[in-house]
């Protein structure tokens, strides 16, 4: 059975240090979203545009089955045969804002023409799921040139997804949302971030005795704190985990960190109304924000467009 639509995915915590083994928590924001339609004229131009990216993207499909390494089937004639029928993907999901566009339109791919697919709806364990984050990694490559594959994996379960090493992934049940003041919510930076560049930032920082150090003993443990408390719904812990964890990062991500919000960033910490961090790699695209009251929070920030992605 196929599905129609996949989401885009909020990585709530985990930016960078899931390299350093800490742990990482995503969930699918289904606000965005994506779908393959058909138009036999292609006459609007983000269609044909679309169409053309499959066309390329189809290429790099056939040279990896072609070297033998690929640890799938795809039916590949059927991409071609659709591309041609005026297949393109239509999405609402921003490029270059973390919430992993790509990694939509690799698990629409996916889902469609894989033969012998591992199914959302079965009965994943570790095995299946680290099978399945392998062959995303490899299909999303085309994209960022490295992948981990978690994105893909992300859309395509549709699934919140604990990550507490690069060998040891889970699904997660996250409590259920709530009519209260407090919320998680998304703000536009403004401008698409470079995750290459962001990533190479962190590597080179990492050079550094101190700053490995320091990312051992206190991001570490702020950012698991925050999964925890999270997962058991204690949101009061959570905030002041966040807190602790939105300090540190403005204090060793700035570069990171558009410079357009650290006026905002200072702000939240000041008045403890909001409290802002990194959705991703940084450097752009959409930032994450915490908030105890959620209507005063997007009062402040409206001009950043706010969308809630959870209420609590």
């Amino acid at each position: 059975m196929r599905r129609s639509l996949f989401p885009a995915k909020v990585l709530l915590f985990g930016e960078h240090g899931i390299m350093e083994d800490s742990k990482g928590l995503s969930i699918p924001h289904s606000f965005y979203k994506g779908a393959f339609r058909f138009d036999a004229d292609l006459d609007h131009a983000k269609e044909l545009y679309s169409n053309g990216e499959i066309k390329k993207y189809y290429a790099f499909l056939v040279s990896i089955n072609r070297e033998g390494n690929f640890p799938i089937q795809l039916c590949l004639d059927g991409i071609d045969e659709d591309i041609q029928k005026g297949m393109y993907f239509s999405s609402n999901i921003p490029q270059g804002y973390g919430v992993g566009s790509s990694g939509a339109l690799v698990a629409a791919i996916y889902d469609r023409y894989a033969q012998d697919k591992i199914t959302a709806d079965a009965d994943l364990n570790k095995e299946s799921i680290l099978k399945l984050k392998k062959i995303f990694s490899q299909m999303e490559s085309y994209f960022h040139g490295k992948s981990s594959g978690m994105d893909p994996l992300i859309c395509y379960l549709d699934l919140p997804l604990l990550i507490s090493s690069s060998t040891d992934i889970s699904t997660v049940g996250i409590p259920e949302e709530q009519q209260g003041k407090g919320g998680i919510f998304l703000i536009n930076s403004g401008a698409p971030s470079s995750t290459a560049s962001m990533v190479q930032i962190f590597f080179e920082k990492l050079k550094h005795d101190g700053f490995r150090k320091t990312l051992k003993e206190e991001f570490v443990k702020y950012n698991d704190d925050c999964i925890e408390t999270f997962l058991k719904g204690d949101f009061k812990p959570l905030l002041k985990n966040v807190k602790r964890l939105s300090v540190w990062v403005y204090r060793n991500f700035r570069p990171m960190i558009p410079v357009s919000l650290w006026k905002i960033w200072e702000e939240g910490l000041f008045t403890n109304d909001y409290y802002l961090k990194l959705c991703g790699s940084g450097g752009g695209g959409f930032v994450l924000g915490f908030t105890p009251d959620y209507e005063i929070a997007r009062e402040k920030l409206k001009a950043y467009e706010p969308e809630i992605v959870f209420r609590f």
